[in-house]
C-alpha cells in the first residue's frame, strides 16, 4: 500500500509540473508560415529584355532553378507538354504552395521579341513550373523581390525583328458565315528566319486580348511543326503529333496558308501530316494530308 501511494504522489507530481505554466522559459514555437502561392504570370519588354514576372501572393520561393532544356515535361508525369518556340527555357520556384489549384494562367502568349509563351509544367509537391518559349537562346538573368513578391526572369532580346502577320480563327466570324474566317494579327519575329518566326507564334496561339475577341489557334491535333523549307514559291512544313479535321472544313492548314503566303517567294503552300504524306506534293497547288480532309 505504501508503494502504491509513494507511485501515486510521484505520478500526481510529474502531472502537475506538466501543466504548470513554465515561467521565464523559452516561448513555444511559432505556426509555420504560410507558403507563398503563384497567383500570376505576365511579361514585359524593357531595354532589351523580355522580362517574365512571376507574381507571388505574399513573400517569394527559397530558390528558383532556371535552366535550358530540351523538351518540356510534366513534373510527376514526365510527359511531354507542348510549348512553342526555337529554344526552352525551364523555370523550377520551389517551396511554393502546390495543395490547391493556382489562379495563374496555365498557358498565356506574349508579343515580344523573345518570350513567345509560358506554359506551366507542374504544380507538384511544393514546386511551381513553368516552361518559356522563347525564339533564341540567350542570356538569363535570376531577380528576387521580395518586397513586391515577386520572382523576375529577364531574358536578353536585344536582337533585330520585323512585325509578320499570323493568322487565327475567328469564331464569330465563323459562327456568322461571314469570310474570311482566317484573321491577322501582328507578332514580332527575328529578321533572320521570319517565316520559322511566324510559325513559332502560331503554335503559342493568339494573347489574352485577342481571345477574349473571339481569336483561337485551331491544332487540328498538331503539338508543332518540323522541316519548314521554301523552293521554287513553293512552302512545305510537317505537323508534328497527332493530326485529325475532326469532320470539320476549318483546319489548321487555314491559318498556315496564309501565315506562310504573305511571304515574297511563297506562292503555294503545302501542308504534310506526319510521315510527309500531302494530297499534291510538287504541284502549282495549295495542298493538304487526307487527315486534314473533312
Amino acid at each position: 500500500m505504501r508503494i502504491l501511494r509513494k507511485l501515486s504522489s510521484t505520478s500526481l507530481l510529474v502531472a502537475l509540473l506538466v501543466a504548470a505554466p513554465q515561467s521565464g522559459g523559452a516561448p513555444p514555437p511559432a505556426a509555420p508560415q504560410a507558403l507563398p502561392q503563384l497567383v500570376d504570370v505576365r511579361a514585359v519588354h524593357r531595354a532589351g529584355f523580355d522580362r517574365v514576372i512571376f507574381q507571388f501572393d505574399s513573400g517569394i520561393p527559397s530558390g528558383a532553378d532556371v535552366r535550358y532544356v530540351r523538351r518540356l515535361r510534366g513534373d510527376g508525369s514526365g510527359l511531354p507538354i507542348r510549348i512553342a518556340g526555337r529554344a526552352i527555357l525551364q523555370v523550377g520556384l520551389h517551396d511554393t504552395r502546390t495543395d490547391t489549384a493556382s489562379p495563374a494562367p496555365a498557358r498565356r502568349a506574349f508579343a515580344l521579341p523573345n518570350v513567345m509563351t509560358a506554359v506551366r509544367s507542374g504544380l507538384f509537391e511544393g514546386w511551381t513550373t513553368y516552361g518559356i518559349g522563347l525564339a533564341r537562346r540567350t542570356p538569363v538573368e535570376v531577380i528576387r523581390q521580395p518586397g513586391r513578391s515577386r520572382v523576375v526572369i529577364a531574358v536578353d532580346a536585344d536582337f533585330p525583328t520585323v512585325d509578320r502577320q499570323v493568322f487565327f480563327l475567328d469564331e464569330d466570324r465563323f459562327a456568322a458565315n461571314q469570310e474570311p474566317f482566317f484573321v491577322a494579327r501582328t507578332r514580332p519575329v527575328p529578321l533572320g528566319s521570319p517565316a520559322t518566326g511566324v510559325m513559332d507564334r502560331l503554335f503559342a496561339g493568339p494573347l489574352d486580348r485577342e481571345r477574349s475577341r473571339g481569336l483561337r489557334l485551331v491544332r487540328s491535333g498538331a503539338t508543332g511543326f518540323a522541316d519548314l523549307a521554301v523552293s521554287g514559291g513553293i512552302a512545305r512544313v510537317r505537323l508534328l503529333g497527332r493530326c485529325s479535321s475532326g469532320g470539320s472544313t476549318v483546319t489548321i492548314a487555314g491559318e498556315i496558308a496564309p501565315t506562310l503566303r504573305q511571304f515574297d517567294t511563297v506562292d503555294w503552300v503545302k501542308v504534310l501530316d506526319r510521315s510527309g504524306a500531302t494530297a499534291d506534293p510538287t504541284g502549282p497547288t495549295d495542298s493538304i494530308p487526307d487527315c486534314l480532309n473533312p
